[in-house]
């Protein structure tokens, strides 16, 4: 099957861009400073990512906010105009369809979903809200940008000053090199920063502007999955799927208030009485951060044992973080050994390797709360 390209393909090759196949796409995994360089470029200054083959939508209509509510366990009625919020997709049995982005602008609900998810999730989008507003796909007509980083306000505020006002998860619209473009502050990195949405036949011209700024490098995928796994963030497909509940991935703090068991719309999202259930009762194993003891990266898929050499889990992403300069990972571990501080291990090529359960995120998150 042909990759697709997003419209800095050809930017991306100038650039020196190594491409691999990623969610259907030709994506840059580093460019010529290399990851570990890219990685702390965007912890220190900015860095701006191609995520243009994540989903964009819009749902238009007075019902759209009410019909969204009942595919995720989020406050939707009464998110407020400019503000975005986190959301997942449930199915029947509580398990995790994707994860995504929800934003009001005000005339529309602006929804950013995973690349790997995007076709699913549009159809899931039709066959249950197809009646109940309209639904605009962008996935062929808007490219998104993500600019991340200590001096990505700064950089940003050159182009449109007005962004600088924007505390973390607002969103609005602004004009940049002349294109009405929506901007969010927000990403996946940890960092302060922000995703721009931009129509593909002028985000070529924006991310140059943007790149020609002193603080600016390109950043690749590698990066990317480095400094989210720093800052503690699940990754679709990895830390979370069809088969985990927000309570085994840990993210139940993701379960509006509105729409929990006691709240004033309790439920109505698919899965609800058995996320309810385990809200009660507890799992049997959830997601965790976890710190190697050794200097060795403890891989995704990596079986996790207790002391007897028992299974008790199985790491969900993991690699090096150059920030904290250890290795770091995430897991799903039994909940006799979920607790802080308990020790682990995973097997890497036959040895045991020891691990401790640890807070994430592992890199303190630096939003701008204003």
């Amino acid at each position: 099957m042909s990759l697709a390209k997003t419209p800095l393909y050809d930017l991306h090759l100038e650039l020196g861009a190594k491409m691999v196949p990623f969610a259907g796409y030709e994506m840059p995994v580093q460019y010529p400073l290399g990851v570990l360089k890219e990685h702390l470029h965007t912890r220190a200054q900015a860095g701006l990512f191609d995520v243009s083959h994540m989903g964009q939508l819009r749902l238009r209509g007075d019902g759209a906010a009410a019909a969204l509510e009942r595919l995720v366990p989020v406050d939707i009625l009464d998110l407020p105009v400019g503000q975005q919020r986190y959301a997942m997709f449930t199915n029947e049995e509580g398990g995790i369809l994707d994860d995504l982005m929800v934003a009001n602008a005000g005339d529309h609900l602006f929804l950013v979903v995973n690349a790997a998810c995007k076709d699913q999730d549009l159809a899931h989008l039709r066959a249950h809200l197809g009646d109940a507003c309209e639904i605009e796909s962008l996935f062929d007509s808007h490219a998104l940008l993500a600019l991340q980083g200590p001096a990505a306000a700064e950089v940003l505020g050159r182009l449109a000053p007005a962004v600088k006002a924007l505390t973390f998860m607002q969103v609005t619209s602004v004009e940049l090199l002349g294109v009405t473009c929506n901007v969010s502050r927000s990403g996946y990195t940890g960092e302060d920063g922000y995703e721009i949405s931009v129509p593909a036949d002028h985000a070529e011209a924006l991310a140059r502007a943007l790149l020609a700024e002193p603080e600016v490098q390109p950043i690749g995928l590698g990066a990317r999955d480095s400094l989210r796994l720093e800052a503690g963030l699940c990754l679709y497909g990895h830390d979370m799927d069809t088969e985990t509940t927000p309570v085994q991935a840990s993210l139940v703090w993701a379960i509006s208030k509105a729409r929990r068991a006691d709240g004033e719309r309790a439920g109505g999202f698919p899965g609800a009485e058995r996320i309810f259930a385990q809200q009660r009762e507890g799992v049997a194993g959830k997601r965790v951060g976890l710190l190697p003891q050794e200097r060795v990266p403890v891989r995704e898929g990596a079986e996790i044992v207790d002391a007897d050499g028992v299974v008790i889990g199985k790491v969900s992403s993991g690699g090096f973080g150059p920030s904290l300069g250890a290795p770091v990972a995430m897991g799903y571990v039994a909940g006799a050994h979920a607790a802080l501080d308990s020790e682990v291990f995973a097997m890497v090529r036959g040895k045991r390797v020891p691990m401790k359960v640890a807070r994430t995120p592992f890199v303190p998150q630096r939003y701008y709360r204003g």
